[in-house]
């Protein structure tokens, strides 16, 4: 008999690659406050007396709470509905994989670490920077100190599911180059590690089906900075002779991402490595897998 997984936040670019994963081999419940799939239900995981109904009615062998406020200066100018959503909403889950005796999932980032370090293993002890970055460090916390089973997996700067639900940088300098900019101006300071949606989830389901619970950075390999991922984009759309790519600092764009980053998110996949279980691919090749699946005929 299959499976049966409940995944709350499902809505956005990792829940994507979440249902199509998984969809064959487990029973899955899709929910998520913004319902924009036909494969979704309604639920607002913020309200934990819902959230506990529908997760009971459903009695799932796990539950994969995967949703969250990315959007830094959002939760800059938002502190509480950040909190609610990003740590509060942790919580209730906790509560819920301990009530029914089951695994949760619970997905971290590496924004979490201040960027003093070039490198970040699995290891290593966070320091956040922002109310973002905070607010999931918490929840990382409550998920680790509290739940009976779980799996805490670390995404980096996360690309999937093209235009559609994409909000991250990949396709920012997709609409860009779909305006008819021929200039694109990349920050030459930051540094950190691609994480294709379908790798992430693919690793997800290595580590349930062998039961290697814990905490899990979970990134593609090789390390990289935003220039050398915009400048491998434009090469691989055959860009390169006709679109001019400008180094900046990050205070470049100071009045848009004001919210304090880290100068470094790279993270090694120490633990993934040890285990045997890494579905990561170097960042390069699941770039090209992106931009081939899910981008054909977008900028014509």
């Amino acid at each position: 008999m299959k499976k049966k997984i409940y995944i709350a936040g499902c809505g956005g670019m990792l829940g994507e690659a979440f249902y199509t994963q998984f969809k064959d081999e487990y029973v899955i419940k899709c929910t998520d406050k913004d319902v924009n799939e036909d494969w979704l239900s309604f639920l607002d995981f913020r309200d934990f007396d819902a959230y506990k109904k529908d997760v009971e009615d459903f009695n799932p062998d796990y539950i994969f709470h995967i949703g969250a406020y990315t959007d830094l200066e959002f939760c800059e100018e938002n502190v509480d509905d950040t909190y609610m959503t990003n740590t509060i909403a942790a919580e209730n889950a906790v509560y819920l994989a301990n009530s029914l005796n089951i695994p949760l999932l619970y997905i971290s980032t590496a924004g979490i670490f201040d960027g003093k370090q070039d490198l970040y293993d699995d290891w290593d002890l966070p320091n956040p920077l922002g109310v973002y970055a905070r607010s999931k460090y918490m929840g990382e916390r409550f998920v680790a100190e509290n739940a009976n089973k779980f799996l805490i997996c670390r995404a980096g700067w996360m690309m999937g599911a093209g235009p559609k639900k994409d909000k991250k940088f990949i396709q920012k300098l997709m609409k860009q180059l779909k305006d008819g900019n021929k200039e694109l101006f990349i920050v030459n300071d930051k540094d950190g590690t691609p994480t294709y949606t379908h790798d992430f989830a693919l690793t997800v389901k290595e580590l349930i089906q062998k039961e290697y619970w814990g905490l899990y950075n979970c990134v593609c390999g090789g390390q990289t900075g935003r220039l050398e991922v915009a400048t491998e984009l434009v090469n691989l759309l055959g860009l390169s002779d006709s679109i001019k790519i400008n180094s900046v600092e990050s205070d470049h764009f100071k009045d848009v991402y004001y919210a304090e980053r880290p100068a470094s998110e790279r993270l090694l996949t120490k633990k993934l490595e040890l285990r045997g279980v890494n579905k990561m691919k170097d960042w390069k090749v699941a770039l090209k897998e992106y931009i081939e699946n899910y981008y054909q005929g977008y900028l014509d």
